[in-house]
């Protein structure tokens, strides 16, 4: 098969390194702590992230990225979203010049407002053709002791799209192809806000009403910004965008959900994070997100008031009066939101 190489050894990391390598590839993957490298090597597990999960014998682990890329065809890319740019600075002068990038990457950088595959054709200067990007419901521990679950690769190219799959298809994890990178970009960044919203309205202790009103009117405005940005409405009918919220939403392994409850308990955020311990993505990017729907004219209560929160000038009480207080509205998705279902529903058949 192919020679890919993954950044970094976090658990969502080490589970597509372990997909990729269960579909015949020869895989290396890049850690920073040798610790980890070495007991990937020679345990075949990977001790802080995955410490139960056994990992193809085939998985080699490495501390020196040069050694990772050497000679990848795909590299996968999955770190915080906020670090991406300082680390692809000092790794671009080592990717093979035809290599594909694939960002596993679920966030927008702060400041600039730019989504994963522009920053990595920005730091790069690899054209878009060759940057993909993998989203859906896939929460890496269920994936990791192999459990069914299905992603969206999409790529502007098609046709680097479609070389993806082959290379991760395996019998539990099934990979789709889209060209629309801005729709499951975005699905997959702002999923992660509104499932702080969800636990935060967990951790008050507040019902399934309040949860699926969050859910879809989360999704209301995931497709309105979407749609101003130039994706497909109909993403969000799909795995990288309704399947993917659903998950992260409804799922206790969810980091931004658990970030969201303990919030709700009354936690601080530094405290909160300290419990969480792994990178909830929602907590940076939310007002990166807020301030793109801001300069593109598109109304997002719901992050608006997560944002707040997270930047403590709201408390969580103040939250949940400020979204019941909003004045009745249409429902309206930006489009015919029904017709886009049927549509999604229709064309997976």
């Amino acid at each position: 098969m192919n020679q890919v190489a993954v950044l970094s050894a976090g658990s969502w990391g080490t589970t597509m390194a372990m997909v990729m390598a269960d579909a015949g590839n020869t895989v290396t993957l890049h850690a920073r702590r040798p610790e980890i490298a070495n007991a990937i090597n020679s345990h075949h597990h990977n001790p802080a992230y995955l410490p139960d999960v056994a990992l193809p014998a085939s998985l080699r682990a490495t501390t020196d990225p040069r050694e990772a890329l050497d000679g990848a065809a795909h590299v996968i890319v999955s770190i915080p979203a906020q670090t991406l740019r300082a680390n692809l600075t000092s790794w671009a002068p080592l990717i093979p010049d035809d290599a594909v990038v694939v960002s596993l990457m679920k966030g927008i950088e702060t400041d600039t407002g730019l989504r994963m595959s522009q920053i990595i054709t920005e730091v790069t200067g690899i054209p878009q053709e060759r940057v993909a990007v993998i989203s859906g419901p896939n929460l890496a521990r269920e994936i990791a002791v192999r459990e069914a679950a299905a992603s969206v690769i999409a790529c502007t190219n098609e046709a680097a799209a479609k070389t993806l799959p082959a290379a991760c298809l395996t019998p539990y994890f099934r990979p789709y192809t889209a060209t629309d990178v801005i729709g499951c970009e975005l699905g997959g960044a702002v999923k992660n806000v509104i499932a702080l919203a969800i636990g935060l309205a967990g951790g008050m202790g507040l019902g399934d009403n309040a949860k699926a009103l969050l859910i879809t009117r989360g999704l209301a405005e995931t497709t309105r910004l979407g749609e101003r940005l130039g994706a497909d409405p109909l993403t969000f009918a799909g795995l990288s965008g309704v399947g993917d919220l659903h998950a992260t939403c409804a799922s206790p392994l969810s980091r931004n959900r658990t970030f969201g409850e303990h919030l709700g308990q009354g936690m601080t955020v530094e405290e909160a994070t300290a419990a969480t311990r792994q990178t909830a993505e929602g907590v940076k990017s939310c007002k990166a997100i807020l301030d793109l729907a801001r300069r593109n004219d598109v109304e997002m209560p719901i992050t608006k008031v997560v944002a707040a929160v997270i930047d403590g000038q709201l408390t969580v009480q103040d939250a949940a009066n400020r979204l019941m207080a909003r004045t009745p509205k249409p429902e309206r998705y930006g489009s015919d939101h029904l017709s886009c279902c049927f549509a999604a529903a229709t064309r997976s058949r």
